[in-house]
């Protein structure tokens, strides 16, 4: 059996990755590694390490990066933890192939450890563009320490040989969230209202704003924007996810909590786990703010997205997705459209560019063949 090291960090990426790694710990001929680290061992975002529990899987290894502060030394600190953290866990395990999703820096930390250690590295999500985050940078560097790439378009397959990858091990797979969104039960509107404990409005967003990363751009002015914009809805119900793990989240949390402490129609939520955050996708009008799900999963579900700034500049956009300046008189006059009856009409005849699911049933078959 091949010894397969899968690599978690935060909660999204996990509801990207659960299906995979269930056939992954299914199949006869591959033996599941599970590391667990970043946010899902903090306190300050969820310890969502517990939603990995509690679907089953064993953790062989947990990683504690020490995610204390968001200061750009901070996060370096904690790039350098991971790569002490994983250079240990893969001496001891010994795997035959690492497998990292996506642009994160505590994944560039297993990615640069698994390299010294000569261990292959299988590369999830490559090839695609977020401008406004030095994600894209981390993105491209493991590319090309990876050997073994699954993309989710054929743009970006073409983008991965580019870098110099050789084809024949360049799959077009198709997009995890797809698969996420066809392997969760999700909930109806009465259901989600006693999950979330929150009496939803006549019209809903759920609102992810994460720290963009990337150019001389203040996140604390544009979220400030996003909030003024906000406060100006009627009968409109307002779920916030937190940011995740980078530079300046603890001052958007914060600004998000004071947001929130004072109106009825407007909810923070440290971790919701996969299955609240999709069945808010699925019931809710509309998603608003910078993170990738507004691109990735929400078309599949037929849900508008107001995506707003650079942070996910240069990723393939479904029709249902409306980009905007981060100043609170694009962002008003974008969610005023989302929210509108001929835009919602729309909704219905969208195709997600990123598939129509499968992704983790290739990648099994590639993993258990190659």
């Amino acid at each position: 059996m091949k010894k397969i090291c899968v690599v978690t960090g935060t909660r999204a990426e996990y509801g990207l990755l659960r299906n995979l790694i269930s056939k992954i710990e299914k199949s006869s001929a591959l033996d599941l590694a599970l590391l667990v680290t970043g946010s899902h061992l903090s306190k300050q975002f969820g310890n969502s390490i517990d939603s990995i529990l509690s679907d089953g899987f064993k953790v062989s290894e947990k990683i504690d990066i020490g995610l204390t502060t968001d200061t750009a030394a901070g996060v370096t600190r904690s790039m350098g933890q991971g790569l002490i953290g994983f250079g240990s866990s893969i001496e001891k395990l010994k795997p035959d192939l690492m497998l990292l999703t996506g642009d994160r820096y505590e994944m560039l930390a297993a990615a640069s450890a698994s390299m010294i250690a000569r261990v292959p590295i299988a590369h999830i999500h490559g090839g695609e563009l977020t401008e406004g985050s030095f994600d894209d940078s981390i993105r491209h560097c493991i590319t090309k320490m990876s050997h073994l790439h699954f993309v989710a378009a054929k743009e970006y397959k073409k983008r991965v040989i580019q870098l110099g990858e050789e084809p024949r091990w360049v799959f077009e797979v198709g997009g995890l969230g797809v698969d996420a969104l066809l392997n969760v039960n999700l909930l109806e509107r009465s259901d989600l209202e006693s999950a979330l404990d929150f009496k939803l409005k006549n019209k809903n967003l759920i609102i992810t704003f994460h720290p963009v990363t990337r150019g001389n751009v203040s996140s604390e002015d544009q979220l400030d924007e996003l909030l003024k914009a906000l406060n100006e809805l009627e009968n409109t119900g307002l779920i916030f996810t937190m940011p995740n793990a980078d530079n300046e989240n603890k001052t958007l949390s914060r600004k998000i909590k004071s947001f929130c402490s004072d109106k009825y129609f407007a909810r923070f939520y440290q971790s919701l786990g996969q299955e609240l955050y999709l069945s808010c996708l699925k019931n809710f009008d509309g998603v608003v703010g910078n993170s990738s799900s507004g691109l990735l999963e929400a078309p599949s579900l037929k849900t508008g997205t107001v995506d707003i700034g650079d942070r996910q500049k240069g990723r393939l956009r479904a029709s249902s997705v409306i980009n905007c300046k981060p100043k609170k008189l694009f962002i008003s006059k974008s969610i005023k459209k989302l929210l509108s009856t001929e835009f919602q009409k729309k909704l219905k005849f969208v195709q997600n560019p990123y598939g129509i699911g499968g992704a983790s049933k290739k990648i099994i078959e590639v993993l258990e063949s190659v």
